[in-house]
């Protein structure tokens, strides 16, 4: 029987960190991973849908290519061909991937790659096969959530795993839930042609969002023509129409089943430290990493100061104290991305810059604005480190740039 002193149960984000890091300082690591290293980051999240958004983003521009044109018209001999996209994201996926096995493989981390099972508190067994371990790490990720009467088929009523290898652009789809996964392929369909309806349980779309961002949100849907249901929800579904409680009646081609995802959990797993999504903690793959370094290097990070980043035109990203949340000791300064010059420039004009202050500190901040996911960081830095807003008025932002709009809204 092979001895180590850490066995880990799943490759992703949380995993494979956890393997690396332990690896560097000496430690003996199995890594055991049933289908490819990188978890739903990497295969079935994050990165693929990325890639694919980056197409959407292409294929929107496009359509402004008319404004460069003699005649003002766009190129009719353009044609999208939908399976182009997924055949661009799958090999993305797979440079990350090699990547990745080649960086955990240097480390000197073991990997096997099959299902795994914890037998006792220092026994992992895989393919009939048993490996003494110190320690055990549990880092089995997530699955899609379902809703009772949406139960997947791969055909009809899909999870988000199964949109991603669809190879055609379906003409109507239907999107339950407006959180993260939810709003990214409302964006994705949306700008490739396709018919877009959401319904989402709550008040407002993005639920966890700052409650001026979800109206933003709602406003930029009306705009670009997504149709959206709140306090709405599926009552029956006969054969492919489906009858909202509100007595709307849709017939999509697909319905996206976006409501999450749920941990995934291992049996035995009392002696067994669990990170990542397994955690049902915040299900982010950064949380996930930053989870690992934590208890493997002991290095802390602040939990409820995790950004949350929805990709797509434009960007959004928070961090910190919603406006909901507040009262009135607490100030809130916003600024429109139409005070920028870089945005007229990119034709990216739609968003705001806010925060939440209080005692000259900043508490929250609120983004929507093409490169939101990278401004988010600087006020993630100012916020985490108590930096003033007294102190950030003395640094100098170079101009045109989105960042500088943190100097003018301060």
């Amino acid at each position: 029987m092979e001895k180590f002193d850490y066995g880990i149960i799943g490759g992703g984000p949380a995993g494979y960190t956890a393997g690396i890091n332990l690896a560097k300082q000496g430690y003996s690591v199995v890594l055991f991973e049933k289908n490819k290293l990188g978890g739903t980051c990497l295969n079935k999240g994050c990165i693929p849908t990325k890639s694919i958004l980056h197409s959407a983003e292409i294929y929107t521009n496009l359509k402004f290519i008319s404004e460069l044109t003699n005649d003002g018209n766009f190129p009719q001999h353009f044609v999208l061909d939908y399976s182009k996209v997924i055949e661009k994201k799958d090999k993305i996926v797979e440079k990350v991937r090699k990547s990745l096995e080649l960086a955990v493989k240097n480390s000197g981390v073991k990997t096997v790659y099959e299902e795994a099972c914890i037998k006792d508190k220092n026994t992992i067994t895989a393919a009939e096969t048993d490996y003494e371990v110190k320690n055990i790490i549990v880092a089995a990720g997530s699955k899609p959530r379902e809703i009772k009467g949406l139960e997947f088929d791969g055909q009809f009523i899909l999870n988000s795993d199964d949109v991603l290898n669809l190879k055609e652009l379906p003409k109507s789809v239907l999107i339950v839930g407006s959180g993260a996964i939810g709003t990214e392929w409302a964006r994705i369909y949306n700008s490739f042609g396709s018919e877009v309806t959401v319904v989402e349980m709550a008040e407002h779309l993005i639920p966890p969002a700052d409650i001026e961002v979800s109206k933003r949100v709602e406003r930029i849907y009306k705009q670009k023509g997504i149709k959206f249901y709140l306090n709405d929800s599926i009552e029956k579904l006969e054969d492919k129409t489906v009858y909202l409680k509100s007595g709307v009646i849709l017939t999509p081609e697909i319905i996206l089943v976006a409501a999450g995802r749920m941990p995934v959990m291992c049996p035995n797993c009392d002696n067994a430290k669990v990170l990542g999504d397994s955690c049902g903690e915040i299900q982010l793959a950064h949380y996930a990493i930053h989870q690992a370094k934590e208890y493997t290097l002991n290095i802390p990070f602040e939990k409820n100061l995790t950004p949350s980043v929805i990709y797509g035109q434009p960007e959004i990203a928070w961090v910190g104290l919603r406006e909901q949340d507040v009262d009135e000791s607490y100030s809130i300064s916003k600024l429109p991305i139409t005070a920028l010059g870089k945005s007229w420039c990119d034709d990216a004009t739609d968003g705001f810059i806010k925060i939440i202050t209080k005692n000259n500190l900043i508490y929250g901040a609120h983004i929507i604005s093409k490169e939101a996911s990278s401004l988010i960081h600087i006020l993630l830095t100012a916020i985490q480190n108590k930096i003033t807003l007294s102190e950030i008025k003395e640094m100098c932002f170079a101009h045109p740039t989105y960042a500088e709009g943190i100097f003018e809204l301060i």
